[in-house]
């Protein structure tokens, strides 16, 4: 007669050998998939994973019984989500942090960043001040950014060092910059940056004319048609402010949308950020397009421009996600799920209804509805089978996690970047219990410290 110490080993082997190899499993208290049909949260939840994609997401036990993997990480009380999706920013503008807050958008704008980029950025700039956003961004839960600025190369390369996903676009602006004397050259840069990044597992490469305001019409039809060429998105400023709609008024006698809509600047992969002053017509075209939108609501609080009409947006079908602009005066910090939370209350505020935007239709924004809005969703903003795997194990055992009734709720309401333990990009590990594993912590915020420096003494000789 078999001893039941050696029929229970049977069992295990049996077991064993059943299940399919695999290289990563993760399990959490709870799992929430934002899953494209039913938005499932499983409690006691696991998700696999096999190279890059996720290959299996379910309860824990159906997990363990199904696959047998080289390394497990076990979040007992944690919640598993996909990471964040951010819209839109410009990550190497962490290194002029708070050098000029509390002004509207124009003057903060051409008496305070322009001329402070023009003494300071270079490659080097930004390859220290996307460090230093990718750092901030992993450990806070972004798994996916949106960027718009200069030597976007040089983004593209960091990003990939950090093992950040990117959609990151070079900046066609009317006036000389850093890496461009004009829109013509930076056309050109854009294209061998476009044709250097194709088909990158990481690194989606975009065409970013600044906005209406900062370039010519022309110019626009060029970045679209390059745009095209490449089936690269692209990404503008648009409708950010009421001044910004009352000029182009004035000179053109239409909103921004509409004139851009005159060229044919829609035809292709648009995300459009900030939106705040688009009327019912402008929405309607947005809509017809395709064009997804970048809600920032702390920049355009902090900046006074207003509120986006993001309900209207959503009711339309507009794909709309969430970015924090850039941390120099719009925002200061990167933080998406301080966006998500302020999203939310900002249009119950200004619309006089607490059940606008509920937390989960703000969490989604901040995932598989910012995927949706960078045309990403069939790869990233939820955890399902096939998806790239993007996900983040958020501590629960912490004081503002407890006591939980709504995970919704929690994870826009009360839980913070800083509540990130764990992150993992394109299946790698990246965040490890609340430390970075590709980025060096110390080097990064050393040489921040020192570029505050010299940024510190520029801006005092401007002044």
């Amino acid at each position: 007669m078999i001893s039941m110490r050696l029929f229970t080993s049977l069992l295990i082997t049996v077991a064993t050998l059943a299940a399919a190899p695999c290289d990563l499993v993760i399990s959490a208290k709870y799992v929430v998939t934002m899953s494209v049909q039913n938005r499932r949260v499983v409690e006691n939840g696991a998700v696999a994973i096999t190279g890059e994609r996720i290959v299996a997401v379910g309860t824990r036990a159906e997990i363990d019984r199904a696959w047998q993997p080289k390394r497990r990480i076990d979040r007992p009380n944690a919640i598993l989500t996909p990471g964040l999706v951010n819209t839109h920013t410009h990550a190497a503008m962490s290194l002029f942090r708070g050098i000029a807050d509390d002004l509207k958008l124009q003057d903060w704008l051409n008496n305070f960043i322009f001329p402070a980029e023009a003494k300071n950025v270079s490659a080097d700039f930004v390859r220290w001040g996307t460090r230093l956003a990718a750092l901030e961004m992993l450990l806070s839960g972004t798994t996916t950014f949106t960027d718009m600025y200069y030597f976007e190369d040089v983004v593209a390369e960091t990003a990939k060092e950090a093992g950040i996903r990117g959609v990151l676009g070079e900046t066609v602006i009317g006036f000389p910059v850093a890496d461009a004397k004009t829109p013509a050259d930076a056309l050109k840069f854009c294209e061998r940056y476009l044709e250097r990044f194709r088909n990158d597992p990481l690194v989606v490469a975009a065409v970013a004319p600044h906005a209406l305001y900062t370039n010519s019409l022309e110019t626009l039809k060029a970045s679209r048609a390059l745009a095209n060429k490449y089936n690269a998105p692209i990404l503008i400023h648009l409708s950010e402010t009421k001044k910004e709609n009352d000029d182009n008024q004035a000179q053109r006698h239409q909103s921004p949308t509409q004139t851009l809509e005159s060229i044919g600047f829609f035809n292709g992969r648009t995300v459009a950020a900030h939106g705040v002053w688009l009327d019912a017509k402008d929405m309607d075209t947005l809509k017809l397009r395709n064009c997804g939108v970048a809600h920032c609501p702390s920049s355009n609080m902090k900046l006074a421009s207003g509120a986006a009409p993001v309900v209207e947006l959503l009711r339309r079908g507009i794909a709309v996600g969430l970015g924090p602009d850039g941390p120099a005066g719009s925002n200061n910090d990167f933080d998406l799920l301080e966006e998500a939370d302020l999203a939310a209350k900002l249009q119950k505020l200004v619309r006089n209804d607490p059940q606008a935007l509920p937390a989960k239709q703000a969490l989604e924004m901040a995932t598989l509805g910012g995927a949706k809005a960078l045309g990403l969703d069939k790869e990233i903003g939820s955890l399902e089978t096939g998806k790239r795997a993007d996900l983040i194990t958020i501590d629960l055992d912490v004081p503002n996690a407890v006591p939980m009734y709504d995970v919704y709720s929690q994870l826009v309401y009360a839980l913070k970047g800083g509540n990130v333990q764990d992150v993992v990009v394109n299946g790698r590990e990246v965040v490890r219990d609340r430390r970075c594993l590709t980025l060096d912590r110390q080097a990064v915020m050393a040489k921040a410290r020192e570029y505050g420096i010299q940024v510190a003494k520029s801006v005092q000789q401007k002044h």
